[in-house]
């Protein structure tokens, strides 16, 4: 969780007023995806972790999510 925090402090000052938000995908008790939210309108963190993960191969089965904010039900 706390690699999860730092992660979201990238999106400081590119965010507003969306709440920061990071996320890492971890299998096996090691990461093997990170995201956070980016820019305004961007892809949530949940979502960058998973194209992160998929761009490097990483199979998402058995792998959990810690996420610094519940997910979103927001849909656009």
């Amino acid at each position: 969780m706390k690699r999860a925090l730092e992660l979201a402090e990238r999106g400081r000052g590119q965010v507003k007023p969306n709440p920061l938000v990071g996320c890492v995908l971890v299998k096996d008790g090691a990461i093997i995806a990170e995201g956070w939210h980016d820019h305004l309108g961007g892809l949530h963190a949940e979502q960058m972790a998973i194209a992160d993960a998929e761009k490097n191969g990483h199979s998402l089965n058995g792998a959990i999510a810690y996420v610094t904010l519940e997910p979103c039900n927001h849909y656009g």
